[in-house]
């Protein structure tokens, strides 16, 4: 592995062992976390700002430097009008049973495109995925449709383009 891969898989450990709270919360008590989000607009705000927070471009020290705030409200308030703290929080509950296995291989053609924060190991994904395309960016983060839309754009335009 290149010094990128294991950086990554540093952080990924990191990840593993302080920052899967959230994950193993909502996979084991999806309607008790659920509750507390929709009947709190500030604990819904506070539960997806802590990952804006975590999860946004290294470069910078606050989400709203990395995604503009009246965005990232309008993301919160998605969540809040639409009281879909229970149905987004099934979605790990539904997962969990695969977490940790390994998946059959997909011959699908795959693109990835790896952004600053990102978990992403060539390597790895290509054991299990048929990757065609493959892409590593300096500036984003896991909110990359926020963060740089311009390079994720971009990058599904010409991931596509290979494909016709």
């Amino acid at each position: 592995m290149n010094d990128g891969d294991q950086a990554r898989l540093a952080a990924l450990q990191h990840q593993l062992e302080d920052g899967a709270g959230y994950a193993i919360l909502q996979s084991t008590r999806p309607q008790t976390v659920s509750f507390g989000l929709t009947d709190s607009p500030v604990g819904q705000l506070a539960w997806i700002v802590e990952k804006f927070k975590e999860w946004t471009d290294p470069a910078f020290e606050l989400p709203e430097q990395a995604v503009d705030r009246d965005l990232l409200l309008a993301n919160v308030s998605v969540y809040w009008h639409t009281r879909t703290a229970a149905s987004s929080a099934r979605l790990y509950k539904e997962g969990q049973s695969g977490w940790g296995r390994r998946a059959p291989r997909s011959e699908v053609p795959s693109g990835v495109a790896v952004f600053p924060g990102d978990f992403g190991i060539r390597r790895i994904a290509e054991r299990d995925n048929n990757v065609v395309h493959w892409s590593e960016f300096d500036r984003g983060g896991h909110f990359a449709a926020m963060e740089a839309p311009d390079l994720l754009v971009g990058d599904v335009r010409t991931f596509f383009s290979g494909l016709r």
